[in-house]
């Protein structure tokens, strides 16, 4: 499906240069900005245009286009350039201006230059559909290390889980036998929760909730 993306780009982007004539970014960059698009929506992606970011900074930027996960989360983001422009130069022009690094895909719509992580990974001629495809996945396969640490604590927590909740089930059971007050209270909550949630509720019931 992805070469099949890409092979429409590559055709719409030469009917784009023939039918215009020119190779200006605000023209040719529609044909990326569609095949990124798709991409992007093969992947539950949302690909938002003209997107707002402040820098470390705080100086107010504009990125030509980025990759949102559901939560608002980005996955990365894209900056278009013309053919006619110095790509290395314009990059850097970009990253002094604070430009994020983590996981940006420049292109002049001849050459596509992929940085994560602070350096540039891949760099290919957009007409080669292999070289492309692959710097799709290395975009589109980048996690932000703040969504690695939260996948590896949240499995972290199921491996601790068991081991919490009969720590807890102990020391409930505990308070249950030695603590009159204890009983006392879960025996209100018992009455509580029947007449808020289920007349069926019964004291096993109270322990698991707690």
């Amino acid at each position: 499906m992805s070469q099949v993306l890409i092979r429409e780009y590559l055709a719409e982007l030469d009917r784009l240069k023939k039918t215009s004539g020119s190779l200006r970014e605000t023209i040719v960059r529609e044909a990326f900005k569609d095949l990124l698009k798709a991409w992007g929506k093969a992947q539950d992606l949302v690909f938002l245009a003209e997107y707002p970011l402040k820098t470390a900074a705080k100086a107010n930027i504009t990125v030509d286009g980025a990759l949102l996960h559901s939560i608002r989360t980005p996955l990365g983001w894209w900056e278009a350039k013309d053919e006619a422009d110095d790509l290395d130069a314009e990059i850097e022009k970009k990253f002094k201006r604070g430009y994020p690094r983590d996981n940006i895909v420049f292109t002049d719509d001849a050459t596509a230059s992929l940085w994560q992580g602070g350096g540039e990974v891949m760099r290919c001629d957009m007409t080669d559909t292999a070289q492309l495809e692959k710097l799709r996945k290395l975009f589109f396969g980048y996690e932000r290390p703040e969504i690695a640490d939260f996948r590896r604590a949240v499995e972290q927590f199921k491996a601790d889980l068991p081991a919490v909740l009969k720590g807890l089930r102990e020391m409930i059971d505990a308070q249950h036998t030695a603590n009159a007050e204890f009983r006392a209270a879960a025996a209100d909550f018992l009455v509580h929760a029947q007449e808020a949630i289920n007349p069926g509720l019964v004291e096993a019931d109270v322990r698991e909730m707690l």
